[in-house]
């Protein structure tokens, strides 16, 4: 099984697999954005260092087994997002989860990193849709989802209801077909 480069670069931004040590600036960055992730976010409203290095000794594990692959978002080695790519959608799919820092939000810089991770999962062998999942609630989410050349494909209700404090329940699935031009690449 292949896996997605540990540096992956768009426009303005640099990702780069988060790492054990990267502590440090994973706290800070969640402590900053924490009422900006609130409405979205569930584990925003008990972040603290231990739930960050459990997070970051997760992040290896699953890059480890090819499940996650999950990414730091600098631009001018500043740290301004989170994203990743997760195996958590069926065979042939990828799900592209992200958030980001309340200083860098309106400025265009979600859509950089998705574009990065639309690229490294087209690379991915197996690959035949990406796909990118948020609260209804969340237009921002879907602004993404949309400048990035997704189609809204669905909307569900989840069994158990909201999870985060500004979510209605519903999840909105975009989709990004991997055409036959994947495989004339493969």
């Amino acid at each position: 099984m292949g896996q997605p480069a540990d540096v992956l670069r768009f426009d303005q931004v640099e990702l780069h697999r988060w790492r054990l040590d990267d502590i440090e600036t994973l706290h800070q960055a969640i402590t900053e954005s924490r009422d900006h992730l609130l409405p979205w976010m569930p584990f925003a409203a008990t972040h603290d260092r231990k739930q960050g290095e459990g997070f970051l000794a997760y992040s290896e594990e699953q890059w480890a087994s090819g499940e996650a692959y999950n990414y730091a978002v600098t631009s001018g080695g500043v740290v301004v997002a989170s994203c990743g790519l997760h195996r958590r959608i069926g065979p042939g799919g990828l799900d592209i989860g992200y958030w980001l820092h309340h200083g860098w939000t309106a400025k265009g810089v979600a859509t950089m990193p998705a574009a990065a991770l639309v690229q490294a999962g087209r690379d991915l062998p197996g690959i035949d849709r990406i796909e990118i999942h948020h609260d209804e609630a969340n237009s921002a989410s879907g602004a993404i989802a949309r400048r990035s050349g997704f189609t809204e494909v669905e909307r569900v209700r989840g069994p158990d209801g909201p999870e985060a404090p500004g979510e209605t329940g519903v999840q909105v699935r975009w989709r990004l077909q991997i055409g036959a031009d994947k495989d004339l690449r493969n």
